[in-house]
């Protein structure tokens, strides 16, 4: 048998012994009283119902060590009506002298203590929905996919409230059953029980979870049975109006100002317990956190993510297909364009959308999105109607199918004369297979991709396979990609074969964790990689790393990593080195050097943390210097304030240029009270020669509706003003 069949034969067989494998673990199994009693939220836990429903205790540490009981004990009772579930907990405190660790409270917090519930309505063990609560009662809710990954931007109306007691702190929800996907007639959900306490360095869970594991894993939850089925109870629909008014006003090329106003309207409507249809008129992300730079030393596109909140609920159906660097469809190609004079991404108005997408059944997710932008003359883009369909179809106990197809159609020709659907399109189709065991040790993907233009190729494609294992004593991953250069998906996110033609990845690395008896370390241990790209019959090799390395990460949730790189530039285009406009290193030429990194973070609970990595080596024919660091001030409960810097010193031979390039971001995020916050951004960006402004004032006056005040300004690094504007936005959900 030839080597390749052997492969393959083995490959399959490791896939189908991965799908089916499991591990026993003990049964965590309760039944959900419910109650006809009018529920007073009010965090003191003082209703007859609570005194008769089951009490689920005995916690287990996660971390710093996932063998014992948990010091800081949690008691957890659960309720529920055909309109809520109701969730009480005792979070009892064997430190009640010490402060809470609270980093603000701006809803959807992060690195505070807290309470928090993971809901897995379909038990699927791959998607969910997360409601957490601080002792001082600031709220944060997610959407779980993939499996144990949280989006945290999902934002879900539920009510809650916290009360100090004696042993510590208690905590009362009520999450209406309309907020929570479910399969109509549902009997039970899994679910899954968490406690963060910080000032003791402690997580914990109801269901054990391997310390290796995140916390949101829904490969890990107990089973939460219903007296009574759960049935949709009345019409789900909301409307949020808004309204908006700005000026700006451009210096850079010529003096302009601008007045705008304008009106929009979000829906949203249930279509079942589990299926939504979201519409969008004339949408506005003007209130969108803006972008974090960064320093660009590559040949190729740097990606951000998605902030648009019409794009993140069930993001994960049309987002996910592919892999981080070949996505066929990537959202923030929609509405966004370019501008020549500036340089900077601009918004492209959007003239509507609407988007079906959840669940049918428990095997079967569906996802249907349209959007047409209108036409942008200074920007040089015509009005595009952008769609996506996708469907994915659960297998074995956390694994599925999922099928997708982008389309992007011109409406209009290159006169801006509208010719709907005769224009030029790109579209892409493409199947994914995404393994994840039922003890969540082997994970991995495989996909195929087609696209298709006006030109057709018969081999535009783009495949590949990921598979990793992992468990409390190592990972072990192996990643292969082939993209050929037709491959072309436009409302996606593909850099490599624009510019390195039809080319082959190959991607393994390995990790070994060990974890010694030490009041330091938690777990410490040497990693490997190797990154390669090849042409297609791999008598060519491009630019590739290799990376050798010790991570240590602390029991104060500190960490410390140590590495050597190997690095091999292969050059497809004339590039500069420098980042500056100088004299450049012609292309299809290649370069290697050696390079060391060192990285630390500190206690990320202190007050004030900090952190900092250096790396020095090769860079082409000369060196580089690359220093960052990082400093936060925790002003409790309130906010942060925060330093990030990075530096690159390049040194090249004359007659090419050292570059000195930095990048300052100081920082404030402040929440006056829990419904007024405040986000100040600077950034100061000397590659691209523009300092830029962001303040950002959100008052939210009732639950998801809200108050937008935004000032933005752009300076060139000599102080010259490009441009400035400010904008208003009055949303308001109905």
């Amino acid at each position: 048998m030839c080597f390749s069949k052997l492969f393959f034969y083995k490959f399959v067989g490791t896939i189908a012994l991965a799908t089916n494998a499991c591990v026993t673990i003990a049964q965590y199994d309760f039944t959900a009283w419910f109650t006809n009693e009018n529920i007073l939220v009010d965090g003191h836990l003082t209703d007859s119902s609570w005194r008769y429903a089951p009490v689920l205790t005995d916690f287990q540490q996660n971390f710093p060590y996932d063998t014992l009981k948990a010091i800081s004990q949690t008691r957890v009772r659960v309720l529920y009506n055909q309109e809520f579930l109701f969730v009480g907990a005792e979070c009892l405190d064997n430190q009640p002298e010490k402060d809470y660790v609270i980093t603000s409270l701006r809803r959807d917090f992060s690195g505070s203590d807290l309470f928090e519930v993971y809901i897995d309505a379909f038990a699927d063990g791959t998607n969910g929905f997360a409601f957490g609560v601080s002792p001082l009662g600031v709220q944060r809710e997610g959407q779980i996919f993939d499996g144990s990954r949280v989006n945290w931007d999902w934002d879900g109306k539920w009510y809650s409230f916290t009360q100090p007691q004696p042993y510590g702190w208690s905590v009362e929800m009520a999450i209406p059953l309309k907020t929570i996907r479910f399969p109509e007639g549902a009997t039970f959900f899994h679910i899954n029980f968490v406690r963060f306490d910080f000032k003791r360095n402690e997580k914990s869970t109801w269901v054990p979870i391997p310390r290796i594991y995140v916390m949101s894993n829904c490969a890990f939850m107990g089973k939460m049975s219903f007296e009574k089925p759960l049935y949709k109870k009345g019409t789900n629909i909301s409307f949020i109006p808004y309204l908006t008014g700005g000026y700006a006003k451009n210096y850079l090329p010529s003096e302009t100002k601008n007045f705008s106003k304008g009106t929009g309207l979000d829906a949203k409507m249930a279509v079942s317990s589990s299926l939504n249809l979201d519409f969008t008129i004339n949408p506005d992300f003007s209130q969108v956190e803006v972008d974090r730079q960064v320093i660009n030393l590559t040949q190729f596109e740097i990606y951000f993510p998605e902030r648009r909140l019409f794009f993140l609920e069930n993001s994960d159906l049309f987002a996910r297909f592919g892999f981080s660097r070949i996505r066929p469809f990537f959202s923030r190609r929609i509405g966004v364009g370019r501008d020549p004079n500036t340089g900077q991404f601009q918004q492209n108005t959007i003239l509507y959308g609407a988007r079906l997408s959840g669940r049918i059944d428990a095997q079967w997710r569906i996802g249907l999105m349209n959007m047409v932008t209108a036409p942008e003359i200074a920007l040089k883009i015509p009005a595009t109607s952008y769609t996506v369909a996708a469907v994915q179809r659960q297998i074995f106990k956390r694994s599925n199918i999922a099928c997708i197809v982008v389309s992007k159609d011109n409406m209009q020709d290159s006169a801006f004369d509208w010719k709907p659907f005769q224009q030029y399109y790109n579209r892409v189709v493409g199947v994914d297979y995404n393994l994840q065991s039922k003890d969540n040790r082997w994970t991995g993907k495989i996909f195929v991709h087609r696209s298709f233009v006006p030109f057709r190729s018969p081999h535009a494609w783009a495949h590949a396979t990921y598979l990793d294992f992992t468990d409390n004593q190592k990972t072990l991953q192996w990643n292969h990609e082939y993209v050929h250069r037709d491959y072309r998906a436009e409302v996606g996110f593909v850099p490599g074969n624009v510019v390195r033609g039809t080319f082959w990845r190959i991607q393994p690395l390995g990790r070994w964790y060990f974890y010694p008896k030490s009041k330091f370390i938690n777990r410490i241990g040497p990693t490997w990689g190797w990154d390669s790209h090849h042409n297609q019959d791999f008598t060519k090799w491009y630019d590739s790393n290799a990376e050798l390395g010790i991570y240590t990460y602390l029991q104060n949730a500190g960490d410390i990593t140590l590495q050597v790189r190997f690095d091999r530039y292969y050059l497809f285009r004339d590039f500069d080195p420098s980042g500056r406009g100088g004299k450049t290193f012609p292309k299809n030429t290649f370069y290697h050097n050696w390079t060391w990194i060192f990285r630390f973070n500190s206690n990320p609970r202190l007050k004030f943390s900090y952190g900092a990595s250096y790396q020095q080596g090769g860079y082409y024919i000369g060196t580089i210097q690359t220093f960052s660091f990082y400093l936060s001030k925790r002003i409790q409960p309130y906010g942060n304030v925060g330093l990030e810097c990075s530096s690159n010193r390049i040194r090249l031979p004359e007659p090419f240029y050292d570059a000195n390039l930095f990048l300052i971001t100081p920082t404030i995020y402040w929440a006056f009270t829990k419904s007024f916050f405040m986000s100040v951004v600077f950034q100061y960006n000397n590659q691209i020669q523009n300092i830029n402004t962001n303040i950002r004032l959100q008052w939210r006056f009732k639950p998801l509706s809200d108050l937008f005040i935004v000032y933005t300004d752009n300076y060139t690094d000599n102080f010259v003003i490009k441009n400035r504007g400010v904008v208003c936005k009055l949303s308001y959900w109905l």
